[in-house]
Parts: structure tokens; sequence; C-alpha cells
């Protein structure tokens, strides 16, 4: 199963969001549920890299899979705050979409 977990400050801004395990909702190469969750977490990754201009601390397990981790940075501007914030928040529904068809393989912790 994939766990998704997202770390917000007191204000509700995420900072930081984890993605662990594996759906296994399908072979090696076919699973659907795996590839949809990969393809919004690095899309958020990498918006939050080219559009809001940050560079967030990322940890990924590139031989194994089933880890990714982003954490933004502090110090960032009001627009480098609301981008990311806007990519982040649509990161966040996309991946409740896919938890809500896909609940014995994905879950998400707010």
């Amino acid at each position: 199963m994939i766990q998704a977990q997202f770390e917000r400050d007191s204000d509700g801004i995420i900072h930081y969001f984890q993605l662990t395990g594996h759906a296994d909702s399908g072979p090696y190469g076919s699973d659907i549920v795996c590839a949809a969750v990969s393809a919004v977490a690095i899309g958020a990754v990498n918006g939050i890299q080219q559009l809001a201009a940050i560079t967030p601390k990322v940890k990924a397990d590139s031989d194994n899979g089933g880890h990714l981790e982003c954490r933004l940075p502090q110090n960032l501007n009001a627009d480098q705050a609301n981008t990311a914030q806007i990519i982040l928040a649509n990161f966040l529904l996309s991946l409740e979409s896919i938890a809500e068809n896909y609940s014995d393989y994905v879950t998400i912790k707010k």
C-alpha cells in the first residue's frame, strides 16, 4: 500500500510530504495506481522547482522505489510560497481522487 503523509504548519500551510510503499495493484510495469501516484508526485516536485523557482529538499529511493520526500525551504518569498501551495494543494487533491477510487492501495494522512 502507498502511504502519503502531509505536514502543515500552524497556519495550515503544507511544507512537507512523504510517500512510502508500493501499491501492488498489478504486475510490475502495469500497476496503474503506482503510475498515477508517481506521475502526480513527480509533477508536484517538478512544478515546485520550475514554476515556483524553489529548490526543495528531496529524498527518493531511485534504486528500490517506494519512497519520496519533499520539504520546502523556510525562506520563501510571497510569490514562491503562493505558487508552491497551489501546486501542493492540487497534488493533495489528485492523491485524494486516486485514494477514493483505489482505497485498497493508497492512504493519506494529513
